[in-house]
């Protein structure tokens, strides 16, 4: 039986809004990551250093800041709190311009950075399989998003 019109419009309609769904999910996932992975990705000309964790509160973590070559010693600076961070600790950082708030460098730390584009990964994944019955697309985002949120949990 041949299907009406009506049929392909509401099929259409159906598979392009899930897709604007899935575009608004990877673009929020890609800017809420951006915020603080910009400063890792782009870190030429930015202050580096090693922080030492001395006291974690509800939203962040403090300490002091030994720098590398060319930056400047900070007594106290600040980190967004993270699972991975206790008192005593010890991890490479860079400095954010202008303030006394840094971001962990190396792998960890670029991991820990995307972690909310993981997030949107696999989300992104179901509207993909359920609303625009792209099977193997959803599998290949939600295992990408899996992997990245995996990695992440395993660095730090």
């Amino acid at each position: 039986m041949k299907r009406s019109s009506s049929h392909r419009l509401l099929a259409h309609g159906r598979t392009f809004l899930a897709g604007c769904v899935v575009l608004l999910l990877l673009v929020a996932g890609v800017w809420s990551s951006w915020d603080s992975a910009h400063h890792i990705v782009l870190a030429k000309g930015r202050e580096h250093g090693t922080m030492t964790v001395t006291a974690c509160g509800e939203d962040a973590c403090t300490g002091s800041f030994s720098p590398d070559a060319d930056s400047v010693k900070r007594s106290v600076v600040t980190i967004e709190r993270s699972v991975a961070a206790e008192k005593g600790d010890r991890f490479p950082v860079v400095v954010k311009p202008g303030s006394g708030y840094v971001v962990r460098t190396g792998t960890p730390g670029f991991l820990h950075a995307w972690v909310p584009l993981g997030g949107a990964l696999v989300l992104a994944a179901l509207v993909i399989g359920g609303g625009m019955r792209l099977t193997r697309t959803a599998w290949g985002a939600g295992v990408a998003g899996a992997a990245l949120l995996t990695a992440t949990f395993v660095a730090l």
